[in-house]
């Protein structure tokens, strides 16, 4: 890592996760494998801020850990890089174990859970199909009905704080860097 740290990918330990590398690395992972609209990539980091506003949009008791928890929720990205899911479906189990192992290294450095509890990660999977939606209609050339076929429509974005949901802009790596850091930093 860009740290000086180490990561073992199979026996990862949280001693060897830094914020800044997750932040570089995602900042520099491209949604929608850069098929997007825009000077830049819509990063995966931009992305998992975008789940975390919407996931607390939509359930305004969830605490700050909660939060953090929906920041994170591809924070193994920023080594092993976004494939989709019909993609990851296709590696199998073994796949998806490696890379909620490293979730839970991550998890654990940070002072959370090693697991995301059950009813978080069904909110967090919401939130993370509401903000594919939006990416898809924004920024990825999808029509709504399109995007209603995969994703379906999004409800509850209506309402206070609803209006940054409405433009998403793909930022410059070292700016989606900075807006992810800046997030975990409040919410930690």
């Amino acid at each position: 890592m860009l740290s000086g740290l180490r990561l073992d990918l199979l026996d990862p330990s949280p001693l060897d996760i830094e914020i800044e590398d997750i932040a570089h690395g995602l900042a520099r992972v491209a949604r929608w494998n850069g098929q997007t609209h825009g000077d830049h990539a819509f990063s995966v980091a931009q992305h998992c801020v975008l789940v975390e506003q919407l996931a607390a949009h939509v359930d305004r008791s969830l605490d700050r850990h909660a939060r953090l928890m929906a920041l994170l929720h591809d924070a193994p990205e920023y080594v092993i890089g976004d494939m989709i899911s019909p993609f990851k479906a296709a590696l199998g189990v073994d796949y998806k174990a490696f890379e909620l192992r490293l979730l839970a290294a991550i998890h654990v450095r940070f002072g959370l859970k090693p697991a995301t509890p059950e009813s978080l990660e069904t909110a967090i999977k919401k939130a993370d199909r509401m903000a594919a939606y939006l990416e898809a209609t924004q920024l990825a050339g999808f029509t709504v009905p399109e995007a209603e076929k995969f994703f379906g429509r999004p409800r509850r974005l209506d309402g206070e704080g609803s209006r940054k949901f409405l433009h998403l802009k793909p930022l410059a790596p070292n700016d989606a860097a900075a807006q992810y850091l800046k997030k975990f930093k409040q919410l930690l």
